[in-house]
């Protein structure tokens, strides 16, 4: 009889074990991705370097946020709460892009030495 208890137990509670080898694996991707960031950080690529800064961000978080994390092991309400963030995040940088966007920017600001007539009356 506790040979059933115990299988009942286990199926219950079941845990998914991940082998070390997964996590030297992914602590290495990570490893040569901090380098990787660093390598391009370094290098001039213009516009690009804010892009492929980030994009290799991203690839990090993701493996960090699979494994170490544990949730491409879980199911159900882990992974709601985890799409409702990214979700979320979405609508965030959407409402910034969107107000950065419609800005009219002057891209020729005038000098401290134009501006200080100006501020002198104001105090």
């Amino acid at each position: 009889m506790s040979n059933d208890s115990e299988h009942a137990r286990h199926t219950e509670y079941s845990e998914h074990i991940v082998p070390v080898a997964t996590y030297v694996g992914v602590f290495f991707a990570l490893m040569i991705g901090t380098a990787l960031t660093t390598w391009v950080a370094y290098i001039d690529l213009g516009r690009w370097n804010t892009v492929v800064a980030l994009a290799i961000a991203v690839i990090k978080m993701i493996l960090v946020v699979l494994f170490f994390m544990h949730v491409k092991y879980n199911k159900g309400l882990t992974r709601i709460v985890i799409l409702a963030a990214f979700f979320w995040l979405g609508i965030m940088i959407t409402l910034s892009l969107a107000d950065e966007l419609t800005r009219h920017w002057e891209l020729n600001p005038a000098p401290w030495s134009v501006l200080l007539p100006y501020l002198s009356r104001l105090f």
